[in-house]
């Protein structure tokens, strides 16, 4: 789609948009016959601006707006502002708009009343509830960058429920930028950022300061490296300061994944998420774990480490993690065994050329799954190739154009690689919008049928890609010699 055609859809999203949809300044009340000192005081202490002002006039209830630009006015009175009213500078007869009214009424009284702030209340009815003022710069905001509200909302989130109210506008926003024809990698980096705001201002509501300070909170797994898009499942970890304990740390943890659920992120099938112990470890007894995935037994222990790999600091001390990566350095030095089955992975869901035979044939019974067969060969691959060479970034896009610098992966290849794996996440997502929106659970699994030929024809391209990259994963890791 047109670049000035998708913005123009955006746009419409946008104007069309209700009030409530916006950025709602919460309101803050003083009466009054209080002094203005005594307002500013209280506005300080706030970190705020304006407060409404509740009044009686003539036995009757009024509400008024007291801002800055009000002081200004009133410190050219003869009068000292200790001595004066907030009543007596505030400003009333307040222009008021319905919760629920079109973005578009907004804007539009805001030009005709020559006023920078409106008064939003949850109904059309004058004496229904005020949700707050609703600000000019607010409304512009919301208007340039529709993120940029939902940033705001998890910022000055008081609880989980409001919390919540704010996870699903990431799904609203992602429903408006895939509508728009923005680029996958664009809503899946915005995503990104937005979840790990969100999982640290729930950790800052659950954990206590000092277990924040003394340990690193991390996202893993797709959220980790930032390619997750619809809200999947769970993959978090807690890595502790040595010697610093937390009596409450299992009660902290279980309401940790709790709230996250209830936030619409499942809990992990395979359990990796705070509330197992494997997942909550100090530095000392974590680097252990990580020399066990390597030299020990456990079968799960590769992916287990291809899991953490993918770790991201959301909160807490970063360098707890940094240490942590930094003695799986060390570990892997001449360890090419390991390497090779950690490499291997790649190979588990090759079905050979039948995945060809699925995408023309006309019948339903056989479904692609677009993880297993696309993205993750792709992602697990170049995770392979990050390890052996100690590479740090998380994220798929920036650990093939490190490989690509170093001469580690033909650049081509590296270009066709990155193409497939973003249109196959961005045929995931569209397919996962179409299952919501007919109320089904979002899923990998993706039928002939339900193909078109714009999307079967660069399939089949984007699974040749990812047949060509394993073949050159088999060269690299020796794969036919295991």
């Amino acid at each position: 789609m047109p670049e000035t055609q998708a913005t123009q859809r955006e746009w419409l999203s946008l104007v069309t948009a209700r009030v409530r949809d916006t950025h709602i300044r919460k309101p803050f009340y003083v009466d009054g016959a209080l002094d203005l000192v005594a307002v500013c005081r209280a506005l300080q202490q706030q970190g705020l601006t304006n407060a409404l002002v509740n009044d009686v006039q003539g036995g009757a209830p009024r509400l008024g707006l007291f801002t800055t630009t009000d002081l200004r006015d009133a410190l050219l009175r003869p009068v000292p502002p200790q001595q004066l009213a907030v009543r007596e500078v505030a400003r009333f007869n307040l222009i008021e708009i319905d919760a629920d009214a079109e973005l578009f009424e907004a804007l539009t009284m805001m030009v005709t009343h020559r006023v920078h702030r409106l008064v939003v209340r949850d109904g059309a009815l004058p004496d229904a509830p005020v949700l707050g003022l609703l600000g000019q710069l607010d409304l512009v905001s919301f208007v340039a960058n529709h993120s940029h509200i939902v940033a705001l909302q998890i910022d000055e989130a008081a609880d989980v429920a409001q919390l919540k109210a704010a996870a699903e506008r990431i799904d609203a926003t992602v429903m408006l930028l895939h509508d728009g024809g923005i680029k996958i990698e664009r809503i899946a980096k915005l995503v990104g950022q937005l979840n790990a705001r969100l999982f640290s201002r729930l950790w800052d509501l659950i954990a206590p300061a000092e277990l924040i300070a003394n340990s690193c909170l991390i996202t893993m797994g797709s959220e980790g490296r930032g390619e997750q898009i619809l809200k999947t499942d769970q993959d978090n970890a807690l890595i502790l300061r040595d010697g610093f304990e937390c009596p409450e740390l299992e009660a902290i943890a279980a309401r940790f994944n709790a709230a996250l659920a209830e936030l619409g992120y499942p809990p992990c099938p395979g359990n990796i998420m705070l509330i197992n112990p494997l997942w909550r470890q100090p530095l000392a007894a974590f680097k252990d774990t990580l020399r066990e995935w390597i030299y020990g037994n456990d079968p799960e222990g590769p992916m287990h480490l291809a899991i953490f790999i993918d770790s991201h600091c959301v909160a807490g001390d970063e360098a707890l993690l940094n240490e942590a990566r930094e003695h799986l350095d060390r570990i892997l030095a001449g360890s090419d065994v390991f390497l090779a089955r950690f490499a291997s992975a790649v190979m588990l869901f090759d079905d050979n050329p039948s995945w060809w035979q699925r995408l023309t044939s006309k019948r339903d019974e056989q479904p692609i799954d677009l993880k297993k067969l696309g993205t993750f060969p792709i992602v697990h691959g170049v995770r392979a190739l990050a390890l052996q060479q100690r590479l740090r970034p998380t994220g798929t896009a920036a650990r093939l154009r490190l490989l690509v610098e170093r001469d580690l992966i033909d650049a081509e290849l590296a270009r066709d690689v990155l193409d497939a794996l973003h249109f196959v996440m961005a045929l995931k997502l569209t397919h996962q919008l179409r299952q919501r929106a007919a109320g089904l659970q979002p899923s990998n699994e993706v039928r002939p049928s339900e193909l078109g030929t714009l999307e079967r024809d660069p399939l089949h391209d984007a699974l040749g890609i990812v047949r060509r990259f394993r073949g050159m994963l088999q060269q690299k890791f020796r794969l036919n010699s295991l």
